[in-house]
């Protein structure tokens, strides 16, 4: 949505998606959606994409290292401004504000302040799609990794849990929409389980995607 509004603000003009891909999965970081997913995303969407290479396991210090140098090259391409999908999460935006600013890079966010039942419904009421690649199961059961958000998703989320998954509740992966010149088409794998980083317990609840080949 954040890059729906800047697509069709006459304030900005939008030059370069940038989206982290973790090392060695070949996956986008968090998300854990396959690169060649993100690469056909951005190919319908008709931007380039910068993919950032984070390594496994990686500290938040080096982590800090390689977005200044991504953002210092971007900065000497011209690039003023980045901008990011946060809606309220107010120590996210302090971080964000406090590395730009030393390379005179002005943080942007779009959406800051909309309420996520709104945004949510915007999304879906553009004709937007996207499907749940990833669920925090302290936060949802593991049955919602792999569910398309539509009105019954809506329904059957939990009172407690953010509508757009801004606490971390879940991700997901955009297949369709407006700013789309065609549908991503893919087919939903396996289900896996994986152990929280820091305790070693089973916390999270990826669903694959894989991109369909055409012949």
């Amino acid at each position: 949505m954040a890059l729906h509004d800047l697509l069709h603000s006459d304030e900005y003009e939008v030059v370069v998606l940038i989206a982290s891909v973790t090392e060695g999965f070949n996956r986008t970081s968090i998300h854990g959606v396959r690169v060649e997913l993100l690469e056909a995303q951005a190919k319908s969407i008709g931007l380039p994409l910068r993919k950032i290479w984070i390594p496994e396991n990686c500290s938040n210090e080096t982590y800090q290292e390689i977005m200044i140098q991504v953002n210092t090259e971007l900065k000497e391409q011209g690039i003023d401004h980045v901008a990011f999908g946060d809606l309220f999460l107010e120590d996210v935006r302090k971080y964000r504000e406090e590395m730009l600013k030393p390379l005179e890079i002005i943080p942007i966010f779009p959406l800051w302040g909309e309420g996520t039942t709104n945004v949510l419904n915007r999304f879906l009421s553009l004709g937007y799609k996207t499907i749940i690649t990833c669920v925090d199961l302290t936060r949802l059961p593991e049955e919602f990794s792999g569910k398309e958000i539509n009105d019954q998703f809506i329904e059957e989320l939990p009172d407690e849990v953010d509508p757009c998954g801004e606490n971390g509740e879940y991700h997901s992966f955009v297949f369709d929409g407006p700013i789309f010149k065609m549908p991503i088409e893919f087919l939903v794998g396996e289900m896996k389980l994986t152990a929280d980083a820091y305790t070693g317990e089973t916390r999270f609840c990826f669903t694959d995607l894989i991109l369909k080949e055409k012949h």
